[in-house]
């Protein structure tokens, strides 16, 4: 029943991270792409009506782990409570910016909120790039079951960890970076013209610095928690993660270097997908990993609810999911198609 459930709460993630990671990666390269202030609104009108619907996973990730797993959730957010709130506050900023920059048209009204939402967006990269880096490197959980953390302390991998040191800013930025050609990818499929242009040449370089630093990350990864890589090969789920990820490989490279923009931005979907879905089997059962010793990590046997609540709880999930789905499914055949330029002049959402 626990690994159930932790599938379901890796499955709230990836979901997240493929639809509101385009989001975020297209916002983060909106004033690169978009030069004029209507093809940033173009660019906006791309994200399309879906925008919030995408962050509901985040909220089904957090009700799934308040759920399943209330121990390690109450653990780990008091423990980040910070980095939340700056989370918070990004999407909040993000958010408005979406919301109010089209209604008024006036050059500095939306160059303003163009700018909050640039920013915004890379934060949301970055802090999402660091927190996977804590929970893969681990953090600092001692024999109380409780943990603290400043943005850094000694810059190290081991001990007293702060939420930022040379190996969760490498994670950092290698996730920016990779929800950047995701989006550019997202942008190349919607949109015409210029801002079609220069999000195919952003997405063939994003993606070509995605695998260079994929590479360093794979290799600092090895030096912070090589046991990782032996779990990853003993576990079936692993390899079809990495399965996955390699079919999405091939259609990215294949649809960059053609015209099929609709397999380079599925294949942008299946390697987001892979690699996260690898990552997460190969923790399992391991959430909260502890630098200061092994015997003061939390797993998700020891952290999950009650096995009659999860059962009990198993039974409406399923429902929800499937009402999602169906809301989405209808949603997006109303948004098939690229975007024309006139559809941005006064987008807002």
């Amino acid at each position: 029943m626990v690994e159930v459930w932790f599938g379901l709460l890796g499955l709230t993630v990836i979901l997240f991270a493929v639809l509101d990671g385009w989001n975020i990666g297209a916002g983060a390269l909106h004033l690169i792409a978009g030069r004029t202030a209507s093809e940033r609104r173009e660019i906006v009108a791309a994200l399309g009506p879906m925008w919030s619907w995408h962050e509901v996973w985040l909220l089904a990730f957090g009700g799934t782990f308040l759920m399943a797993f209330p121990v390690i959730m109450a653990t780990a957010f008091a423990g980040f409570y910070l980095a939340l709130w700056l989370v918070l506050w990004s999407f909040i900023l993000r958010g408005i910016s979406l919301e109010v920059g089209g209604h008024i048209d006036d050059h500095l009204w939306q160059s303003w909120w163009n700018f909050v939402f640039g920013v915004s967006s890379v934060v949301l990269a970055v802090l999402f790039g660091a927190a996977l880096g804590n929970v893969i490197r681990g953090v600092p959980l001692d024999g109380t079951g409780k943990f603290t953390m400043s943005f850094f302390t000694h810059f190290g991998v081991r001990g007293r960890v702060g939420i930022l040191d040379w190996y969760t800013l490498s994670v950092a930025v290698f996730t920016t970076v990779l929800l950047t050609a995701h989006g550019a990818a997202y942008l190349r499929l919607k949109t015409t013209g210029p801002v079609h242009d220069r999000s195919e040449r952003l997405a063939r370089r994003l993606w070509a610095l995605t695998f260079v630093l994929f590479l360093v990350v794979s290799a600092e990864t090895w030096i912070v928690r090589p046991a990782l890589y032996g779990a990853m090969l003993q576990r079936p789920a692993a390899w079809l993660a990495i399965a996955v990820a390699l079919a999405g490989g091939w259609a990215l490279l294949t649809g960059l270097r053609g015209p099929a923009e609709a397999r380079a931005f599925a294949g942008s979907c299946a390697v987001i997908a892979g690699l996260l879905g690898g990552a997460a089997a190969a923790v399992f059962p391991v959430m909260l990993h502890s630098t200061l010793g092994e015997e003061h990590s939390i797993t998700a046997h020891g952290g999950a609810a009650a096995r009659h609540g999860l059962a009990v709880a198993l039974v409406w999930w399923p429902i929800a999911f499937v009402l999602a789905i169906t809301y989405f499914t209808i949603v997006m055949r109303n948004f098939r198609g690229k975007v024309q330029p006139a559809d941005g002049a006064h987008a807002h959402y």
